[in-house]
């Protein structure tokens, strides 16, 4: 049964997902890695609608790490090639949604094509309120915090000036409250360098479940999980 907005349970105000198990669902079928990425990228749709429609005000897929870039030229292109295609393509059904897009990540780094898709993509998205979908694409949680402590250092704070409201303005996760839950596909249990400030206080859930193979249900599944649990947040 997939929960909607209104059902009488907690509802998480942001939901983090690392969605991982693209190539191992290619390689348990006989195809190729790409055949894997391209499979979870449809999966993406899915999910942003079950997160409307149960009241999510925000959802943060992790996409492509900063570490990512190791991968084979080859699949790194492909990635990228999926990453401009679904940038050019869906300004509308954002709108459509009321969702408002943001890119989580070094963007300065990234090739012009995908940079200018960004800028036009939030632009055109700018005014949406029922949810904001952030999209972490060259993105390293260590990378973050070394560039909000340098950002401090440059502003001309001083040390004892520099305290967790000070770094947390300057991640480029700014004004987006903290992750409430954390979901992790395909068996792995580590968080692999993801929103390690803004998930201090998550809830974690893990799945064997493949990415392409992650559905509504299943995210359903996680969201009464997380219903279930008692968050104390240090308290007794």
């Amino acid at each position: 049964m997939t929960m909607e907005a209104g059902d009488d349970v907690k509802i998480p105000h942001h939901v983090a997902i690392i969605m991982d198990g693209n190539g191992r669902w290619a390689a348990g079928r006989g195809l190729p890695r790409i055949k894997g990425h391209k499979a979870g990228s449809a999966v993406i749709e899915d999910i942003i609608d079950a997160a409307v429609k149960m009241g999510i005000k925000h959802l943060s897929l992790y996409a492509f790490s900063t570490e990512n870039w190791r991968r084979p030229d080859a699949e790194v292109s492909v990635i990228m090639s999926l990453l401009r295609f679904y940038l050019r393509l869906h300004t509308s059904r954002f709108r459509n949604r009321g969702v408002r897009f943001h890119f989580l990540g070094e963007l300065e780094t990234m090739p012009e094509s995908i940079k200018r898709d960004v800028v036009e993509l939030e632009a055109a998205t700018a005014g949406e309120s029922k949810m904001v979908f952030h999209l972490a694409v060259n993105y390293g949680s260590r990378m973050e915090l070394v560039k909000a402590t340098q950002s401090c250092i440059k502003d001309g704070l001083k040390a004892d000036e520099i305290d967790e409201s000070a770094i947390n303005s300057r991640l480029w996760t700014a004004d987006v409250p903290d992750v409430d839950l954390l979901i992790r596909t395909s068996g792995e249990l580590r968080i692999s360098n993801f929103l390690l400030w803004q998930c201090a206080y998550a809830e974690f859930y893990f799945t064997d479940c493949h990415w392409p193979d992650f559905n509504q249900e299943r995210f359903s599944d996680a969201l009464e999980s997380f219903a279930s649990r008692e968050r104390r947040f240090g308290r007794i």
